[in-house]
């Protein structure tokens, strides 16, 4: 007994050492951190307040690097590092409204002579989107101030943007890669029955295909129906708006295959020549004669350079002050999930509480609620409707501005606003419910493993373990088709249209802005800047400012996350492990589903999502 409470006693004498040591660590760094802000404190003090230089004259470099987002995601430090073991690089986000206040601001700034679109880093990214940042470089164009794209090679969305240049530039051995957009899924059905993985399914929706990839090996004839109309119409609107940019004919964006291999033979194969003489390209420049011909047009650096600031460094002073009156902007991006939100999703608890803070903010008079989802959970969704519901009550106009996909939950959340704006090339509809439960009895089985109990209720049993009953299968179904129900009501009421005609043009099916507005389910096109020009008459206001509604950090979770990105700098841990390209894409597919999985968490198992809403990046 003595050795024991000897043994006890060494332990808590170095648990207390412990602690005691990590309490004199953390007392040294902030003790540490105050001598360094004391320091910083008084040395600039005695600095000369700076004035402002006269800078030269110079182009604005967009040289975005990596995909162009809604809103930044918030990811924990962790999260980066384990990222980057599974060989998946975490790029770095550009806000598509900071690209747009950049070039806007560059427009109006005499210092600044020009723009040079340089996009090879930049990823694929949706045509709504893609559209918002060309009309922010039409208007810096009719400035007067040229504009000239420059690149070894352009995919699909780096060309459509470098079409709005009035000179495009390409490396001699370079080539404009354009696929067509297309929605394609990985099929698992014959996998889970080689694993013994039973899979039940609940629906209601002709053309609800999300949960075609457990139950299906391809894609169902109605999915690929209702694919094909929106598909085709994007598509159609991407080279329509190329075409007259470069002043080409239509066709020379969509050539068959056997057009393009006659063209292509015809130049011996080089992609290069091809690209110029269909007139995607005007001239063919290595990187020197490049930086000549910029330098000729924009002045030189003295260093075989430009003269330029790229966008990530230009920095527009700007003296405004915020308005007496705002129109507060929500933006909701990612899966719906409910609860708080995480790394990409639309948390139902934090998105509300954001547009409950707007609605108890006395300076806010109307709000902008813009989406870009492809839905989710149904819960979490109707706790944002709710709070849509709640600012109008208040008399605070809610308009809606629709970005690349507003669908399913993402179409839910929207409905009850005064006003719903999208884009022709927006994504929406896909009104329609499902359920989805995996059981794993068989697969348990096969290695000896039974589940058996007893419950007081035949709801007590239930879970992936144990086979599903006949009687709850049905009794789920019944709770989809309830909430399905629901669904399409609640679109009738708030867009005075009859149930039936919304029971039409539901099913889960997907439309265009456009389509969906001809059939009532969008007042308007227009886009960002459209819905706060509608939400400010809304409000009957003229002079306000925009209060972009944000979560903050608390300062202890602003200094543990700054402490812990730094750390995975000093370490390396953001060094990307470079996979071949094929199992990287197999990765990143794979990785996607297992997430669209991760994102399933509504307490009713009921879910409102639209399936094959990405069509630029398969």
């Amino acid at each position: 007994m003595k050795t024991l409470l000897k043994f006890f006693g060494t332990i808590i004498k170095w648990c207390w050492k412990g602690l005691s040591f990590a309490r004199q660590l953390v007392l040294n760094l902030l003790f540490i951190a105050i001598l360094v802000g004391l320091y910083f404190a008084f040395t600039m003090e005695h600095e000369a307040p700076a004035v402002p230089k006269q800078q030269p004259q110079r182009a604005l470099l967009v040289d975005i690097a990596g995909p162009i987002v809604e809103k930044q995601r918030r990811m924990h430090p962790y999260d980066l590092a384990t990222r980057n073991l599974f060989g998946q690089q975490v790029e770095m986000e550009n806000v598509l409204f900071d690209i747009v206040d950049q070039i806007r601001a560059a427009a109006k700034d005499n210092s600044i002579n020009g723009m040079v679109l340089s996009l090879s880093d930049m990823s694929e990214t949706s045509l709504t989107k893609l559209r918002y940042i060309a009309k922010a470089i039409n208007e810096f164009k009719a400035t007067g101030k040229k504009v000239v794209a420059i690149g070894g090679h352009y995919n699909q969305s780096q060309y459509y943007l470098a079409s709005y240049a009035d000179e495009i530039l390409m490396a001699p051995d370079g080539a404009v890669l354009l696929r067509g957009y297309g929605t394609y899924n990985l099929y698992f059905k014959d996998l889970l029955e080689k694993l013994d993985i039973t899979t039940h399914v609940f629906r209601v929706g002709t053309y609800k295909s999300f949960v075609e990839p457990y139950t299906r090996t391809g894609m169902s004839e109605q999915a690929k129906e209702a694919s094909a109309v929106w598909l085709n119409q994007l598509w159609g609107a991407y080279v329509d708006d190329v075409a007259s940019n470069r002043n080409i004919p239509v066709e020379t964006l969509s050539p068959s295959t056997e057009t393009l291999l006659e063209n292509l033979k015809a130049v011996n194969g080089d992609f290069a020549k091809l690209s110029q003489s269909m007139g995607l390209v005007d001239e063919l420049l290595t990187r020197q004669q490049i930086r000549s011909r910029l330098s000729g047009i924009y002045g030189s650096d003295g260093e075989d350079s430009f003269n330029y600031v790229s966008i990530y460094d230009y920095a527009p002073l700007d003296f405004s002050l915020p308005k007496a009156e705002q129109i507060a902007v929500v933006v909701a991006s990612g899966a719906i999930v409910d609860g708080f939100e995480s790394d990409g999703t639309i948390g139902g608890d934090t998105t509300a509480a954001l547009l409950r803070e707007a609605r108890l903010n006395s300076a806010v008079k109307a709000v902008v609620l813009r989406v870009d989802s492809p839905g989710g959970s149904a819960f979490a969704s109707e706790v944002i409707r709710n709070e849509v519901e709640a600012l109008k009550e208040a008399g605070k106009p809610v308009v809606v501005s629709m970005s690349s996909v507003a669908a399913s939950g993402g179409y839910w959340i929207s409905t009850s606003a005064n006003r719903i704006l999208a884009q022709p090339t927006t994504i929406t509809g896909s009104i329609g419910i499902f359920g989805i439960l995996t059981t794993f009895e068989d697969a348990l089985a096969k290695y000896g493993v039974y589940s058996d109990g007893i419950g007081t209720t035949p709801f007590a049993g239930v879970g992936v373990t144990r086979a599903l009953p006949e009687s709850i299968g049905d009794i789920m179904q019944l709770g989809i088709e309830n909430g399905y129900q629901r669904f399409i009501s609640l679109v009738a009421s708030q867009r005075d249209l009859s149930i039936e005609d919304v029971d039409n043009i539901a099913q889960g099916r997907v439309w265009t802005g456009y389509d969906a507005m001809k059939r009532g389910l969008v007042d308007q096109m227009g886009d960002f800047d459209d819905a706060v020009a509608v939400a400010a008459e809304l409000a009957n206001i003229d002079d306000y400012s925009l209060n972009w509604m944000e979560e903050p950090l608390s300062p202890a979770e602003q200094f543990i996350y700054d402490l812990m990105a730094q750390t995975i700098v000093a370490l390396e841990l953001d060094q990307v492990v470079k996979l071949p390209s094929q199992i990287n894409t197999l990765t990143k597919g794979v990785m996607a589903e297992a997430n669209q999985l991760n994102n399933l968490n509504d307490p009713n198992g009921q879910y409102a999502i639209c399936p094959n809403c990405s069509y630029f990046e398969n």
